[in-house]
């Protein structure tokens, strides 16, 4: 799993004028099952999205697609994690440590 944490490198009125363009793209990767919650951060100066994969180059190509990356309002800092404890909501995407799999 990865959060994909956004920071602003432009003004909000340069992020807002892509903002319906953010979302359409946002909307993509909902629907290819990519990103499981995404939102603004408080106070206003980025955001945080959830994604899922185990490519984390995959996760760096998607992000470098994002309206707000290509017209350079924003940079992306990427942190992968292993999601091993989940609320039952997210156990779908419940991971395991290295080495700790299922026996075969």
């Amino acid at each position: 799993m990865f959060v994909l944490e956004l920071t602003y490198t432009a003004p909000v009125e340069r992020v807002d004028a892509l903002l319906q363009e953010h979302v359409a793209w946002l909307d993509t990767q909902y629907a290819a099952g990519v990103f499981i919650a995404s939102g603004r951060k408080n106070p206003r100066d980025g955001g945080v999205i959830l994604a899922v994969g185990d490519d984390r180059a995959r996760i760096e190509e998607i992000a470098a697609t994002d309206p707000f990356a290509t017209h350079g309002v924003c940079a992306y800092r990427i942190t992968e994690f292993l999601a091993t404890k989940t609320s039952q909501a997210l156990a779908p995407y419940r991971q395991q440590l290295p080495g700790q799999g299922a026996a075969t």
